[in-house]
């Protein structure tokens, strides 16, 4: 993976994979329905990471001028899926070509797990 570089008179300008993969974590964090990112699967069991790493649930393939991003997402107990996975996928395009300039190919959204509200509460209780 290449990172994203322009020449201009003054010089030439970087954009780095990680810039590209946070923007989409953010983005993709900010539809509702979606719990958070997942770390991937390790034995069997996707781990959700917090803001602070949103770009670990985010793979980023960048070429000179287009870009393709793949989501892993934990999504909340009973909303439409494939209708988050859909906003999801616009909210991304739109932020990351609206803030490098790359136009995105595709968004792959993986749904690694669903997100039970009890869960918290359970998790509370016991600490």
């Amino acid at each position: 993976m290449a990172e994203r570089e322009d020449h201009t008179d003054y010089g030439s300008i970087r954009i780095a994979n990680e810039v590209v993969g946070i923007i989409a974590g953010l983005a993709a964090t900010e539809v509702e329905g979606i719990a958070g990112m997942s770390g991937g699967l390790a034995g069997g069991l996707a781990e959700m990471l917090g803001r602070k790493n949103l770009a670990k649930g985010v793979k980023v393939e960048v070429g000179e001028k287009e870009a393709a991003i793949d989501l892993f997402v934990i999504v909340d107990y009973g909303v439409v899926i494939p209708e988050v996975a859909w906003r999801a996928q616009e909210n991304v395009k739109r932020a990351i070509e609206a803030m490098t300039g790359l136009r995105v190919v595709e968004v792959n959204v993986h749904v690694q797990g669903v997100h039970f509200p009890q869960e918290e509460k359970e998790e509370s209780r016991v600490k």
